[in-house]
């Protein structure tokens, strides 16, 4: 009898971790996720291209150009109205850190804070991760700052997102999610475990003259990466009016209560953009489009497949994995696309994520299938990070980029973290592509300044090991990696 009633119970048991994982993972998506606004046409200097870039001279020496936080803080100081951000983090560096090239986190908070300040009635939204501040455990100095001066700062409730992490995470719902109160560190450390995040980097405001601003890219305020080499847009157009709302139903989904009427964008602002797309862009114009989550991946894929013989496609990327695009990328280099990648070495690995994945044996895939069509060339770090997240797919004519913060990744492209990106079609001779096309030659040829190698062969990380290949699709496919 006993017996018997340990196989129900065992039976019970396993039911309902395969219920649980089969509903978590397929549930439907929550409010703001999985967006892709209408496509706008905008002048083409309502969208920027910024871009941090760290290298080192022949000497060693840090070589810095830094421009993405510089236009965050015009963007605040800018604003009347209101301003909405969503960072995944905003770290300031510790008495143990190493002297950070800028305190990003402390310029971002001083000035919020004094936009408070100067326009008490300014309305200022943040949303964030919640290991931002320990999953509730540890608040964060900025943000306690930022809370006594009426900012309303929000902490994501991941809970609302599928599980990539299936295995795991059924498990972790059914048991530790119960336990109230702050986490100690065993319980930081298992909600760490389902990795899961808000990897938005994106801020909008009003111009302070009747108009929207966005900045959506890769870099966070965090000290501690402030010399990593980083991509970000700035923008402004009906297609800000789609982030935005996306946005407020994160924040919303997340337990805030406030008033999303106020912030609502000014009332001369841009409108929405009509649904039917407009005519193709010129040298003055561009098309832009919001995309969020599984959004982006959907349009990425359409874009390489309508690549053709003698067309070219530039990644410049901190993480290479999807499944959908790799094969993508090998389809294209089968019909005549040029194909060129640079890559981050992922050397600068956490315990998370093994050292070398997932790029140096996807890479190697890439090269060994396409015969050496599909080039890749590896950003030479310095204790840094190459965290860019850029595409272009492009032809005689026409120039198609797409930036923001989505690692091409399963997490990032499939509605499981939260990620923005933003879509621009133009004519090959805009500035906007000239400038974008500008920035990655650099990179991939060192032909900007002398003495200074950003970028090294293939050869110098290259990892043809199939152990290392397979590990890499078991974890990213089973959801066990931080990425």
């Amino acid at each position: 009898m006993s017996m018997r009633w340990g196989r129900m119970v065992s039976l019970v048991a396993v039911a309902a971790w395969t219920a649980t994982a089969w509903w978590q993972t397929h549930k439907s998506l929550p409010p703001g996720m999985h967006t892709a606004s209408a496509v706008c046409t905008v002048t083409a200097q309502e969208v920027s291209f910024l871009a941090d870039i760290s290298a080192a001279d022949a000497y060693g020496r840090a070589v810095l150009s830094q421009g993405i936080f510089d236009e965050v803080l015009r963007v605040v100081r800018g604003a009347r109205e209101f301003i909405v951000l969503d960072y995944q983090l905003l770290l300031g560096a510790d008495a143990t850190d190493r002297s950070p090239q800028r305190r990003l986190a402390a310029e971002l908070t001083d000035a919020l804070l004094e936009q408070r300040r100067v326009h008490p009635a300014i309305r200022v939204l943040f949303i964030t991760d919640p290991v931002n501040e320990r999953y509730g455990a540890a608040p964060s100095p900025q943000f306690e700052l930022l809370r006594a001066a009426g900012v309303t700062v929000v902490r994501t409730n991941l809970d609302a997102l599928r599980d990539p992490n299936f295995m795991y995470s059924s498990l972790w719902r059914l048991t530790l999610h119960w336990w109230g109160g702050p986490p100690g560190r065993l319980g930081i450390l298992a909600r760490q475990l389902n990795f899961k995040s808000n990897h938005r980097r994106v801020i909008i405001a009003d111009d302070g003259r009747g108009a929207l601003a966005a900045v959506v890219g890769s870099a966070n305020p965090v000290d501690q990466q402030s010399a990593w080499s980083n991509t970000a847009l700035r923008f402004g157009g009906g297609s800000v009016r789609t982030l935005l709302a996306s946005e407020l139903a994160i924040a919303r989904f997340s337990g805030w209560h406030g008033d999303a009427a106020a912030f609502g964008p000014p009332a001369n602002a841009a409108s929405a953009c009509d649904a039917v797309a407009p005519a193709e862009p010129t040298a003055t114009q561009a098309r832009v489009q919001v995309l969020t989550e599984g959004a982006i991946r959907r349009e990425l894929l359409e874009q390489l497949g309508a690549a053709v013989n003698g067309d070219f496609v530039d990644f410049a990327l901190f993480k290479l994995a999807d499944r959908g695009v790799i094969e993508a990328l090998l389809q294209a280099a089968r019909r005549g696309v040029r194909v060129r990648l640079i890559l981050d070495p992922s050397e600068d690995a956490t315990t998370a994520t093994p050292s070398g994945l997932p790029n140096q044996p996807l890479a190697s895939e890439l090269v060994s299938r396409s015969a050496g069509a599909i080039r890749v060339r590896w950003y030479r770090t310095h204790g840094e990070r190459f965290h860019s997240a850029l595409a272009m797919v492009y032809g005689a004519e026409r120039l198609w980029l797409l930036g923001g913060s989505a690692n091409f990744t399963r997490r990032s492209l499939s509605d499981y973290d939260l990620d923005a990106d933003l879509a621009v079609g133009l004519t090959r001779d805009a500035p906007l592509a000239q400038q974008t096309l500008e920035y990655f030659n650099t990179l991939w040829s060192n032909r900007a300044a002398l003495g200074i190698e950003y970028t090294a062969d293939f050869a110098s990380f290259a990892d043809p090991s199939q152990a290392d290949y397979w590990l890499c699709r078991l974890l990213e496919g089973a959801g066990l990696v931080a990425f």
